[in-house]
């Protein structure tokens, strides 16, 4: 009885769902104006013939979390990585994996879906370089970059089980140096026009892209004639590496055997 009112709840959730969106859209008519504060994103966020004006990237999504309201989203980024510092201390006990046993060694799923697991997870690991790279340009950025990047272990935790990564070396250590290295390019990069500016005795801001009306500081907008938005393209390679590892350590911890933890916790076996 209850499953049946389960199921009942959830169809008439979605058709209640459809059926209010269905009415929103027909009650709700976008206004034809372009919104004064959307126009001055419009004019600023690419504008080469102003440059104390730009943020110098097509993409405005990322203009205005990295440029913007760059401070706000190095403090989000910050929230994230203490929720995977949580993580990681809940399995701080936890020292080497010993070896797979006979049995162990058997885990994962068939052939076939190993097979297609070893394509897929390179097509997976291309477009979440891709996204990475071209976040500045195009709809994406480090985050969502790293976030799909991360599917890869997933998979292979799945279809494989974790002594396959464990193996090659992948371990939470190796994901913590990564993940610590992206933290560390992001904080490089939120400085790197200020000690510019100290360098060569001149006005600059933390978190400064292009320059401003009071700095003359801009990182270099342009690589051999390719656009990578001064700061943007190196905060979104940064929080690649950054999330991509943050979310592998918590996949790995979380098919941590279970005798691991109990035995950390003093335990027996």
């Amino acid at each position: 009885m209850r499953h049946s009112i389960a199921i009942v709840s959830l169809v008439l959730f979605v058709l209640s769902m459809a059926l209010l969106l269905t009415l929103a859209k027909q009650a709700y008519i976008p206004r034809k104006e372009v919104r004064d504060l959307a126009k001055i994103y419009l004019n600023t966020t690419y504008n080469p013939w102003n440059k104390k004006f730009t943020a110098m990237s097509p993409e405005g999504v990322t203009a205005i979390v990295w440029d913007y309201r760059g401070l706000d989203t190095v403090f989000e980024t910050a929230v994230f990585y203490l929720a995977i510092i949580g993580s990681i201390a809940l399995a701080r006990g936890i020292g080497k994996y010993s070896k797979p046993t006979s049995d162990e060694k058997k885990l994962g799923l068939s052939l076939i879906v190993k097979t297609v697991t070893r394509i897929t997870t390179v097509s997976i690991i291309a477009v979440a370089v891709s996204i990475a790279l071209h976040g500045h340009l195009t709809p994406g950025g480090g985050f969502q970059g790293g976030a799909t990047a991360a599917v890869a272990p997933l998979l292979i935790l799945i279809a494989f089980s974790q002594y396959f990564l464990l193996e090659r070396g992948v371990s939470k250590d190796l994901m913590l140096v990564i993940r610590s290295l992206g933290l560390a390019g992001i904080g490089l990069t939120a400085i790197a026009a200020y000690f510019i500016g100290v360098a060569m005795n001149k006005y600059a801001f933390v978190l400064q892209n292009q320059a401003k009306p009071l700095s003359e500081v801009s990182i270099p907008a342009y690589i051999d004639g390719q656009l990578i938005s001064g700061t943007l393209w190196f905060f979104n390679i940064s929080e690649f590496f950054a999330v991509m590892a943050g979310f592998t350590i918590v996949l790995i911890l979380l098919v941590i055997p279970e005798r691991a933890f109990k035995s950390s916790g003093g335990e027996e076996k």
